[in-house]
């Protein structure tokens, strides 16, 4: 039962992928700050549905603007929140 070559092909296959998964979240980090700060020089009109959402956040239904701004715009939870979250700020 000891550790075959096929064991170690495959550790080594976990650990590139999950070193090529850590780069393209760096990339894609490095792209949102670089629209953020293109939309930030460019008034681009505001989503119809943030009315709708900041609505939701006054009643306190945050759970339901997140919700929606998930299926609007297809993000994650955790991006759903942090849009919520940034409309909350203002």
């Amino acid at each position: 039962m000891g550790i075959t070559i096929l064991d170690v092909v495959f550790f080594v296959i976990v650990i590139y992928l999950l070193t090529k998964i850590s780069k393209l979240e760096h990339r894609i980090k490095a792209m949102q700050r670089t629209i953020d700060q293109l939309t930030s020089k460019v008034k681009l009109p505001e989503p119809e549905i943030n009315k709708e959402l900041r609505q939701l956040i006054k009643n306190g239904k945050d759970v339901e603007a997140i919700r929606q701004a998930r299926n609007e715009f297809g993000f994650s939870l955790i991006e759903g929140k942090q849009y919520v979250e940034k409309l909350k700020k203002g």
